[in-house]
């Protein structure tokens, strides 16, 4: 029923009473003549018309079309019209001063339960029942679609290449990737090279130089459950034979035999995810990016076109082995963004990252507060941790319970600019305060860590409170970890130091005031972190950090089979029919890791200059001497 309805009805009950008495002197001559009424289907009609009367129609036709009709359709009976007439005035009348009473305003399920005042108990008790029904599944719904709609992605934000853009204007980035453009095409001189149609994706951005993507990776769709799709990446029998070679080399950690798989598929997921964690331990960086950026290309290429995951509601559960491999790619070019300072990019990832799985295998949820406080997306921080699942469950975390601290500090901040602060929600004081009761071995850690070296803070690590880094419970310790070495960057702002010191003397204040606050808080982290084990295990705090570890090339030719790999390059013939494989020799190696350098050699996208050749003849030269 619309609003228009609504507000005709009750402009019809006030007009009642000055309506009675005409209508009392008409029913004599009504039940003589015939029964003139108003059908009240009309009120079925958005109509801004007057119901017009009907006239030359039988009364007892007329009682019992509309008696019928009533029950069917408004739950509404009827019998004698004229016995009844009075009763459904008083009702009417009683229905006014109600109305007049409240000023004419009504909410609209009272105004429904009038229109159906003579429906059974039953009936009601029925229609109560589904009411209530249709009201959790709506509330369900609604839940679903707020943790679907609060992790949905923004395609613009994934490309680093427009962050830098906004970050160091277009000229700077222009020049830099003309400068990248023009050493790429040096270094690919000399090799005989076909254009690509590439596909486009919106993961990563392909390079011209990268090969087609075959279909050898692909995704099958699995079912629809509470309004997710579930999916999963299937591979073909050629791609399950270079599986197979995958785990033979990787039982026996032979890198050689990783490499050559790259040879014949450029794009084998799990060996390149391989070298670009060995590209990493060696200090080359660039090389590893461009190892996960692949990956994420082929991962991409082969979605289903259901597949829609920056929409939210599509799932790949971490469960099935072939969909492992895309949240470590995603995992690792999240770091990758962060190190290059693409911090709301860095996001947008880790919201598709938390989306794919809603157990969150890889830990994103302890990665987003930072990157939404570097980003500055301090509303949508307040907005998710209050839409995610429908609960404030993770303002239990280490990183929200500080990180919400300092979200409402920045936009206190703000408001205080346009003078309209939001009085109901708590002060950025009063959640570090509560932060630091619930996690108060955080202050020591970040002391260590920042570091932090003002005489205040020995002062406040004099306190028994502050005085010990752990606090006994596995879980919540491993989880302080994990925040302190992700967030510590956070803390070297002198702002939020104030902020933490000050919330720090008011939590030392109320213990002294009152030592039962200091039973009730820890009962609240035994309540919250009651088991006896770290749930938290599978995820280590080396993976939250910024720094590199690093292995001396020593130690990797111990294990890594470098002489078996130098034998397997001398067949040329192996690799003379792949794609964009050069035989020219490496140059600018001076400065460089010597063993990153010969296994960058072997992969396929990988070509380098002739030092001696530098003239339009190059491409003839080098044929002249693969032949």
């Amino acid at each position: 029923m619309s609003a228009r309805l609504v507000k005709r009805i009750l402009n019809e009950q006030q007009h009642l009473p000055h309506q009675l008495s005409e209508e009392e002197e008409e029913d004599d001559d009504d039940n003589e003549n015939g029964s003139t009424f108003v059908n009240p289907f009309d009120l079925l009609n958005d109509h801004d018309s007057e119901p017009e009367p009907q006239e030359d129609e039988s009364t007892s036709a007329n009682e019992t079309l509309v008696t019928s009709s009533l029950k069917d359709s408004a739950q509404i009976s009827t019998s004698n019209p004229k016995s009844k007439k009075k009763k459904k005035k008083k009702n009417k009348n009683k229905d006014n001063a109600v109305a007049s009473k409240t000023g004419g305003e009504k909410e609209l399920d009272l105004i429904l339960e009038d229109l159906s005042l003579n429906a059974s108990p039953s009936a009601e008790q029925h229609i109560s029942a589904e009411a209530k029904a249709v009201n959790a599944k709506d509330k369900n719904r609604y839940v679903k679609q707020n943790s679907i709609s609060i992790l949905q992605v923004d395609p613009k934000y994934l490309n680093a290449e427009n962050e830098l853009r906004r970050i160091f204007g277009s000229k700077v980035v222009k020049s830099f990737e003309t400068s990248n453009q023009a050493s790429s095409s040096r270094q690919i001189r000399g090799v005989r090279r076909g254009r690509h149609n590439l596909k486009k994706t919106v993961l990563v951005t392909p390079a011209s130089n990268w090969v087609q993507c075959d279909d050898s990776l692909s995704m099958e769709f699995l079912e629809t459950k509470n309004g997710y799709n579930y999916f999963r990446y299937v591979h073909s029998s050629s791609y399950s034979q270079s599986q197979r070679a995958f785990e033979a080399a990787k039982a026996i950690n032979d890198i050689n035999g990783v490499a050559s798989i790259l040879q014949y598929r450029p794009y084998h997921i799990d060996s390149l995810l391989t070298m670009a964690e060995y590209f990493k331990v060696l200090g080359e960086q660039q090389m590893s990016a461009d190892s996960i950026a692949r990956c994420l290309y082929a991962l991409e290429c082969a979605w289903n076109p259901m597949f829609t995951p920056l929409q939210g509601n599509c799932q790949l559960k971490y469960g099935h082995d072939t969909n492992k491999p895309i949240f470590t790619a995603l995992f690792t070019h999240m770091k990758n963004l962060d190190r290059r300072g693409c911090h709301r990019s860095a996001l947008e990832v880790c919201k598709l990252l938390l989306s794919l799985d809603a157990d969150d295998p890889m830990g994103a949820i302890f990665c987003m507060d930072y990157f939404a406080l570097r980003s500055e997306e301090y509303a949508w921080l307040e907005k998710f941790s209050e839409d995610y699942k429908s609960d404030n469950s993770i303002w239990l975390f280490p990183n929200f319970s500080y990180s919400l601290a300092i979200c409402r500090f920045y936009l206190e901040r703000e408001a205080s600019k346009d003078a309209c602060i939001d009085s109901d929600k708590a002060s950025s004081s009063d959640l570090m305060k509560q932060a630091l009761m619930l996690h108060p071995s955080v202050i020591k850690k970040l002391v260590t860590k920042v570091p932090l070296k003002e005489r205040i803070w020995t002062d406040i690590l004099k306190h028994t409170f502050f005085l010990s880094d752990q606090t006994g419970s596995p879980s919540q310790d491993h989880l302080i970890s994990i925040y302190v070495e992700r967030n510590y960057l956070i803390w070297r702002l002198p702002d939020l130091q104030k902020l933490l010191s000050g919330a720090a003397k008011l939590v030392i204040e109320t213990l002294e005031s009152n030592k039962s606050e200091l039973t009730d808080w820890a009962c609240v982290r035994k309540e919250v972190f009651s088991s006896e084990k770290n749930e938290y295990g599978h995820l280590l705090v080396s993976d939250f950090s910024d720094s590199v570890s690093s292995i001396p090339p020593e130690n990797l030719q111990q294990f890594m089979g470098v002489p078996g790999m130098r034998e397997a390059m001398q067949d040329e013939n192996q690799f003379a029919n792949l794609p964009g494989n050069g035989h020219a020799p490496p140059r600018e190696v001076a400065n460089r890791n010597a063993l990153a350098v010969l296994f960058e050699s072997m992969l396929p996208w990988v070509t380098y200059e002739d030092m001696e050749d530098d003239g339009p003849d190059d491409d003839h030269g080098h044929r002249q001497e693969n032949q």
